[in-house]
């Protein structure tokens, strides 16, 4: 039996805080897991910036608002749940994530959860469980799955490299280099060919 799992940001909607980086002319938003393995480091980084600036979650959520999945997305996601059953493992949280999913047809989420004060202000993030990319994949394993698993960052490579087949997709130059031996893919198309050929 398999189970597909796929990144959310960068490979099926845009990056979010890149585009509330634009949004709200905050260019040290614009770094991502892309750039900063640590993920708990990276929010405690990005919560200290909106503290700065004075944001709390209803700009962060305006800007989500407006965004729409990439490009053909939604098509290459129907059209793989009709193979096979996927699951989104994503960093993100849930009060990001909403309206991003219903553009995606509502599939199954796996995400984090912010904590926020009684001014809508974000003080924290509570992440699911530790490594929750990596220990889902691991418990879809122990409960008889075959995980396939895709992304774009340095916090996907952990689920990629547990699982059955990983491709990377729209990655960076610099995770190529380092991770020759996953096949990476620009296109839908071909991304989509690839986890046929894995099931």
């Amino acid at each position: 039996m398999n189970i597909v799992c796929l990144d959310m940001e960068g490979v099926l909607v845009p990056e979010i805080w890149i585009a509330f980086s634009k949004e709200s002319g905050i260019p040290e938003l614009k770094r991502t897991t892309r750039d900063e393995p640590d993920y708990d480091k990276l929010m405690k980084w990005r919560i200290g910036i909106l503290r700065e600036h004075g944001l709390g979650l209803r700009e962060v959520q305006n800007t989500i608002a407006k965004i729409d999945p990439l490009p053909g997305a939604k098509e290459f996601l129907d059209e793989l749940r009709t193979l096979t059953q996927v699951i989104i493992l994503s960093d993100t949280f849930e009060q990001f994530a909403a309206p991003l999913m219903k553009k995606l047809g509502w599939p199954t989420l796996f995400c984090n959860e912010l904590e926020i004060d009684g001014d809508g202000m974000i003080t924290g993030h509570k992440m699911r469980c530790p490594e929750s990319k990596l220990t889902t994949v691991k418990g879809l394993q122990a409960i008889g799955y075959d995980t396939i698993a895709a992304g774009d960052s340095f916090n996907d490579l952990g689920m990629i490299t547990a699982s059955k087949a990983g491709f990377l997709f729209r990655t960076t130059e610099e995770i190529k280099k380092q991770y020759p031996q996953y096949p990476a893919f620009e296109e839908y198309d071909e991304f989509l060919a690839a986890i046929k050929s894995a099931l």
